[in-house]
């Protein structure tokens, strides 16, 4: 247990777990005054060197002096941070806050720290400095520090090189031998580019220690036949592992030295060289014990399939709590509990350590699964037919959550952002832990590759056993902020593989613009009809008619991908009967070659009753990369660019084919056509890829976070700073939201209280005829159609006359709060709002106030900070939105006007965390300006950490 040591309380929030360059964990947390005898042990292993380095002198031990000073802390002035990896330092971090001349000092008053390290020698090289400078920098300006000074020797290059990357604003100079560096602790744009970085290397590394490693041992392996661990031992086994392998069982009889031919011991410690990852099938509680000789052993990670966790209950929940810091304190990380296994096709690895009983093709296209259940049943199609419909096609990596606590889709993200093995990745996700840093690596990896997303539990509680954030906002507005960062989202599973392999394995269509052809006619209106309900825009189909051969299709698609008015062609076929028909075989490789001659659009095939046509699309497609083929994936296209198909599979027969042959290996150069059973889902998925297609080329140019030189951002930090003084978390007053709002020029109508018949004849008086009379109460608020609000009172007699109906139909002054306000020039009712979620961050919303947003929920949402690009496409996002152009013969208002609305507000509540919510409502967007009519704001200390902070795994 951590203690106090001088005048405050010990900060258990700086307690943070790492992941570390090497793919290792490691824990950071203050240092006390009971960690003396750690210190000392720490430092006598440090070398000489290092301890010259440190001290600039030789300094062979620590004085008692020594270790008081440096294990006693206020946590204010004076700060401690050691890494530890179970029970011992290996690297620490001190800040002392000095003054003028570098003084020791205490206060506020002086804001500069000067800031030491000392890493173990044989965890230098794992990036232990950079963890730990992320995480002081973060105390020091926690405690109103805002500079740190670094005094190194000229030799110790290292410890130059770590403040020198960070990416601060920095200073240097050189006396007496001596260089001194001085950096302010503000994050940049280059510090957090370069945290992010370092957090996508690192847990990159670590997902692929899990799925590569070079000995894996199964720890459970029954001494019968079946069961978990040993039917995955055999999986393994069977699958070609090219690594080493071995079983272990506890229960084992003495002298027994093999188990299904694989080399078998009772205890991992008995394993006479390195062990890179566990896969853990005993029951639950004998877990621990695993995974203490499993630390002993130095094990890199588990693969714990073992269920009884937080999906069983309050104990279960506990007991995955302490089994993540158990594996934490080794350094090891976990995939799962009651996972389903891991899956690496790679020739180099080929690893099945899974339940799956076959080892599914190697291919290009990662996949994720939360769900065990899902995850079976994913594998199987891919395995079975290439994805059912959609062709035969493989999986580079497969990763089974399970309870996911440890191990996310996060982190497989930063692992399949730079696999040159993968080139498209699907998930499924029944929760997300952290949107706010899914959609951030969403963006990043859409940006270099398709990420396709299926969400369950939509519309209840996640799954029991994992541990989620709270969110505030509804599952609509996460889908929403997902497809802003590029995610492709999709409802079921099987849109999920037939949009995935499309984008695997065809090149993204240059627009919405689509040429059908086939040989029914029927077929080809139902495609037609498909392409108008999906906002794409088809061509009237073209009828080759029943008689149609090999040769007309592939004329007739020869001239569809010639033509530029076409960005993609769907063709059509049925069965044709009697003499001459057209076979399977000879349609595809018509299709085939067509489509190889012009291979810069998207080609898919809608065949009904056609298994054998899918099944000849198929055969000569493989997603395995082909001999001569380059290792690494095709270049991304770029906006404008079009990228040539891989040779490399796609189509294949129904899914109720079951049992079908492996097709055989493809011929160099031919190109994979889809096949759907279903005009719809073909039309759906190539929708999807149209989508993403213009996000890619949108995301080429994001847009800007405007300045605006009215901006009075100190104004406003003093005015909140003040308010909040006041109060932990308060809705400010009208007159205390329109100052703020007006230090980031959103200027709110005055609105002033009528408590009675005379106080309303005098603010009409002092604001000016015309004027509205407005009831405030909450039932009352915004709501003109139950009789609440008075509009274009010309006089004071109208007035007087407005106040007496509101009064006697809807009850006293004191019930009904009225206001008076001077009239606004005429337009559209919009409402603006901006909410900090506690799982999502900070969001920007629009929508036309009243019945639109209320009651068809007709909102539009975007991430905070929201740029010119993002406040553009904001206003027209909802489907209201041609009354704010023009619909009907009306007058368009001004949306620029409204755009710049939005940029402020976006502006204020990103530069100040404090701001928790805005609401703008109503704004009136008149032909020529706006008038913001009513407004709220709320305040709240900001969060001690968030994503901008120093990197940490999810704590536990």
């Amino acid at each position: 247990m951590q203690t106090s040591s001088d005048r405050h309380e010990y900060p258990a929030h700086w307690e943070a777990d790492v992941v570390l360059r090497d793919g290792g964990t490691a824990r950071i947390r203050p240092i006390t005054a009971d960690d003396a005898e750690r210190l000392v042990s720490f430092y006598e292993q440090v070398s000489d060197e290092s301890k010259y380095y440190r001290f600039f002198a030789p300094y062979p031990r620590l004085s008692a002096k020594d270790v008081h000073r440096f294990t006693h802390h206020d946590f204010v002035d004076r700060v401690g941070l050691a890494a530890t990896v179970g029970d011992e330092f290996i690297g620490t971090v001190r800040y002392d806050r000095i003054g003028a001349g570098g003084r020791p000092a205490t206060g506020a008053e002086a804001d500069e720290a000067e800031v030491a390290f000392l890493v173990q020698d044989a965890h230098q090289g794992r990036g232990v400095a950079s963890a730990l400078l992320e995480h002081i920098a973060a105390v020091a300006r926690e405690r109103g520090i805002r500079r740190f000074a670094a005094e190194v020797l000229p030799a110790n290059t290292k410890m130059i090189k770590v403040f020198t990357d960070a990416g601060y604003t920095q200073k240097r100079s050189f006396e007496d031998g001596v260089v001194r560096l001085e950096f302010g602790l503000e994050p940049t744009d280059r510090s957090l580019a370069v945290q992010y970085a370092r957090e996508q290397r690192a847990e990159a590394r670590s997902v692929q220690r899990l799925l590569a490693p070079g000995a894996v041992a199964v720890i459970g392996t029954g001494r019968a036949p079946g069961g978990v661990g040993r039917s995955i031992l055999g999986n393994i086994r069977d699958g070609g592992y090219t690594g080493r392998l071995y079983a272990v069982n506890g229960a084992l009889p003495e002298g027994q030295k093999e188990l299904d031919g694989v080399p078998a011991f009772r205890s991992v410690r008995d394993i006479d060289g390195p062990v890179d990852v566990a896969v853990v099938a005993v029951p639950a509680e004998r877990v621990p014990e695993v995974v203490a000789d499993c630390g002993e052993h130095d094990v890199q990670g588990l693969v714990v399939v073992s269920a009884g966790y937080a999906e069983s209950g309050p104990d279960g929940r506990e007991r995955q709590r302490a089994l993540v810091r158990q594996a934490r304190s080794y350094g090891m990380r976990i995939i799962g509990p009651s996972s389903f296994g891991v899956i690496n096709t790679s020739p180099e690895v080929r690893l099945n350590a899974s339940l799956a009983p076959d080892m599914p093709r190697a291919g290009r296209i990662g996949l994720f699964a939360q769900s065990g259940a899902i995850g079976v049943a994913l594998l199987s199609r891919l395995h079975r037919r290439g994805g059912g419909v959609t062709g035969v096609t493989g999986l580079s990596t497969f990763v089974s959550s399970g309870n996911r606590a440890d191990v996310s889709g996060n982190d497989v993200l930063q692992y399949w952002y730079e696999d040159a093995d993968t080139d498209v990745a699907l998930m499924y996700l029944e929760s997300i832990g952290n949107p706010r840093k899914f959609t951030r690596l969403a963006r990043r990896t859409a940006a270099a590759k398709p990420l396709v997303v299926v969400q369950g539990a939509r519309h209840g509680a996640g799954p029991r056993g994992h541990a989620v954030r709270a969110t505030q906002l509804p599952h609509a507005t996460v889908s929403a902020l997902l497809r802003q960062a590029g995610v492709i989202r999709v409802d079921t599973i099987t849109d999920l593989v037939d949009a995935g392999l499309l984008l695997a394995r065809q090149p993204l269509p240059a627009g919405p613009r689509v040429a059908i052809l086939g040989n029914s006619e029927s077929l080809g209106l139902l495609t037609y009809d498909a392409c108008l309900a999906e906002g794409l825009r088809p061509h009237p189909p073209q009828d080759l008619t029943t008689a149609a051969s090999a040769a007309d299709f592939h004329a007739a698609l020869s001239r569809a991908l010639a033509d530029d008015s076409s960005d993609a062609v769907v063709v059509t076929a049925i069965p044709s009967v009697g003499e001459g028909s057209v076979g399977d075989a000879a349609l595809a490789e018509a299709l085939r070659s067509a489509a190889a001659e012009q291979p810069t659009k998207p080609v898919l095939v809608v065949h009904v009753e056609l298994g054998g046509l899918a099944e000849a699309l198929s055969a000569a497609t493989s997603t395995a990369p082909q001999p001569g083929a380059a290792s690494g994936p095709d270049p991304t296209p770029r906006t404008g660019e079009r990228v040539k198909p891989r040779a490399a599979a796609d189509e294949g027969a129904p899914a109720e084919e079951k049992g079908a042959p492996a097709p055989a290996p493809p011929p160099e150069g031919t190109h994979p056509i889809p096949a759907y059973p279903a005009a719809e889902r073909a039309v759906r998925a190539l929708a999807q890829a149209v989508a993403y297609g213009q996000w890619r080329r949108d995301a080429a140019d994001p847009g800007k976070v405007p300045e605006y030189e009215d901006i009075d951002e100190r104004g406003a930090a003093a005015l909140i700073e003040g308010m909040l003084a006041r109060g932990q978390g308060l809705t400010l007053t009208t007159e205390a939201t329109c100052e703020l709002l007006a230090a980031y020029g959103v200027h709110v109508h005055r609105a002033l209280p009528a408590p009675t018949p005379d106080a309303a004849a005098e603010a009409a008086r002092t604001l000016g005829h015309p004027v509205a009379l407005k009831a405030t109460a909450p039932h009352l608020r915004h709501r003109a159609d139950l009789g609440g609000v008075r509009l274009d009172l010309a006089d004071e007699e109208q007035l007087r006359r407005a106040y007496a109906e509101l009064t006697e139909l809807f009850g006293s002054p004191e019930e009904l709060r009225p206001v008076v306000q001077r009239m606004a020039p005429r337009g559209v009712d919009t409402v603006v709002r901006a909410v900090i979620d506690p799982a999502a961050g900070a969001v920007l919303s629009f929508g036309l106030a009243g019945a639109a947003s209320q009651l068809l929920g007709d909102m539009a949402h975007r991430l905070i900070p929201v740029t010119d690009r993002d406040a553009t496409s904001l206003v027209r996002s909802i489907r209201t939105a041609p009354l704010l152009f023009g619909w009907r013969g009306a007058a368009p208002v001004d949306t620029p006007a409204l755009e710049e609305l939005m940029l402020r507000v976006s502006r204020l509540v990103h530069d100040h965390p404090e701001v928790v919510a805005v609401t703008l409502e109503p704004v009136v967007v008149a032909p020529h300006g706006i008038s913001v009519l009513g407004a709220s704001v709320r305040l709240a200390p900001p969060p001690a950490r968030d994503d901008h902070g120093p990197r940490t795994l999810p704590a536990y």
